[in-house]
């Protein structure tokens, strides 16, 4: 394999892609992969039902005679509150099909959160599984329940009308009464709200339309066989339905994302594509990683000390790549770049993609320097629902800015510094929370890691870290003083915590990041329980 490529042969293979006809829209994407692969299997459920191409197509038309007999048509919004099942992409193509919108809710939320958003969204349709009932029941804000008539249930029998029931006496054929637009929106899909409330992300047509296609040039071939081991809720999840449509890959839904026998499962289905998460290169190396048979993997985040170890176990290519809601993908690595195997880099942009590192002044930045990343491109969020405020700041002169710190090196490969929020000021510098992190997640006995701010009022911030031991590591073995001074061998002195704390195990997300805002919510003194570096005692 190549270990190095141009950026002159990443643009013209960007260039060609480009140059290529989207598909006129995402019923046409359906309708054509059904031609091209008919009874190929499409969507494989596990402990469920397996669709082909063609037998989606149909599931696709009969939801949308279902939601258009319901009132739902052009600009209407449909929230999705739903484990995996085929019934939940089902609904979300025959969104599109009509012109209309999911609004796709995250299965743990708390009633208080889902109410937010029902409220916030105003959907003219609630469908929500019926073990799910029970959180919607508990809603008491007026303005987020819905008149029993506009809900539709699924996953057995409750006193709402049955999806399933009324899927089984609908018809496979669909004729639109209207055409569709890429400009209609798809898509409000809500931000983790990491500083208050989430944004509800409107994303249009021609953002799927777009996709299919955008991540080629980091392809050698296209996968046959896909896994998916999130909820469907999450963007990765229409992502990968997207490729699904545009390559005739089989993609293999998890029921509830778990990595129990997950590599056996792999092996057996001859998995050749993924999203790898760290999680698994916790577990205790096995010979079954390597017979799992993976081509190519992408990783997000990853550890870059781990980076050539995933490799090396899994005989298989394992690349970063860079996106997030608003944008679709925005950066790769090329499959060939093995020379940037470990450097933490995310890459080029991807075909129908730009990108630009600006100061704060909005100036494009230089190799070497650090600033926010700012992408655009066709088939991006249109703005944030109800958010006129957000709108306005994310928004310049065509850009949206990602609120990500970036530094280019001198071949334009970028990577991602930390969040633009996430920066600790301390003695007026700077210090990103992502690097701190990466350096001291390296150090050996460390598990995993997570660094906030302290407020101080001599030096504005301070650093702390919560520390999560590897196994059989102890808190004799890892004291506060011996884990400091690996950790100046790291960083800069500016940079080194002088809070640490211990924790058990971390609150994570299912793709496995922790969740700082829950490490910190509530908690009126931040040094309470922390080793204090300048005083030398636990407070």
């Amino acid at each position: 394999m190549t270990r190095f490529l141009s950026r002159e042969a990443w643009d013209e293979r960007r260039r060609a892609i480009e140059a290529r006809p989207l598909p006129a829209s995402m019923a046409a994407m359906v309708d054509a992969a059904a031609a091209r692969w008919g009874e190929r299997p499409a969507l494989a459920f596990f402990e469920n039902e397996t669709l082909s191409f063609e037998g989606l197509r149909r599931l696709v038309n009969r939801t949308a005679n279902v939601l258009r007999a319901r009132g739902i048509g052009r600009g209407s919004r449909v929230a999705v509150v739903s484990p995996n099942l085929p019934e939940v992409p089902a609904l979300w193509l025959a969104l599109a099909k009509l012109g209309a919108a999911i609004v796709w809710v995250n299965i743990r939320y708390t009633p208080r959160e889902l109410a937010f958003v029902l409220a916030d969204a105003r959907p003219d349709l609630l469908v929500i599984h019926t073990d799910l009932l029970e959180t919607y029941e508990a809603i008491e804000e007026a303005d987020a329940r819905l008149d029993p008539e506009r809900i539709l249930t699924l996953g057995g029998r409750s006193a709402h009308d049955d999806l399933d029931a009324l899927l089984a006496r609908a018809s496979d054929d669909f004729a639109p009464e209207w055409a569709t637009s890429p400009d209609h929106i798809v898509n409000i899909n809500y931000t983790s709200g990491t500083t208050g409330f989430p944004k509800g992300c409107m994303l249009p047509q021609r953002y799927w339309q777009v996709f299919g296609s955008a991540k080629e040039p980091g392809f050698p071939v296209f996968p046959r066989n896909t896994i998916y081991n999130q909820n469907l809720f999450y963007i990765d999840g229409p992502m990968f339905l997207t490729m699904t449509l545009h390559t005739g890959a089989t993609m293999h839904i998890m029921p509830p994302p778990s990595l129990t026998g997950i590599l056996e499962r792999m092996r057996d289905l001859e998995i050749d594509y993924c999203y790898f998460f760290e999680a698994l290169m916790k577990q205790a190396e096995s010979p079954a990683e390597r017979a799992v048979g993976l081509k190519l993997v992408h990783i997000f985040g990853l550890t870059p000390a781990l980076h050539p170890e995933l490799e090396r176990r899994y005989g298989c290519v394992a690349r970063e790549a860079f996106g997030m809601t608003e944008t679709g993908a925005a950066l790769m690595m090329p499959y060939e770049a093995a020379d940037m195997t470990g450097s933490g880099s995310v890459g080029w942009p991807v075909a129908h993609r730009e990108a630009s590192v600006r100061d704060p002044d909005f100036n494009e930045l230089g190799a070497g320097e650090t600033g926010e990343l700012w992408v655009r491109g066709p088939g991006m969020l249109t703005g944030y629902w109800n958010r006129p405020d957000a709108n306005a700041e994310s928004f310049r002169d065509g850009w949206f800015r990602t609120g990500d710190l970036f530094r280019a090196d001198e071949r334009g490969y970028l990577t991602l510094v930390g969040r633009l929020k996430d920066m600790i000021r301390r003695n007026s510098e700077n210090i990103a929370v992502r690097e701190v992190e990466s350096a001291l997640r390296a150090i050996p006995g460390i598990a995993e890691v997570a660094v906030v701010g302290v407020p101080d009022e001599r030096v504005g911030e301070e650093v702390k870290v919560y520390l999560q031991l590897a196994e059989g590591v102890t808190r004799d073995q890892m004291t506060p003083e011996r884990f400091l001074e690996a950790a100046r061998a790291e960083l800069a002195p500016f940079k080194l915590p002088r809070y640490v704390a211990y924790v058990e195990a971390f609150p994570k997300t299912e793709s496995d990041r922790v969740e700082r805002k829950k490490l910190t919510a509530g908690v009126e003194d931040l040094r309470a329980d922390a080793f204090d570096r300048i005083e030398g005692v636990w407070r």
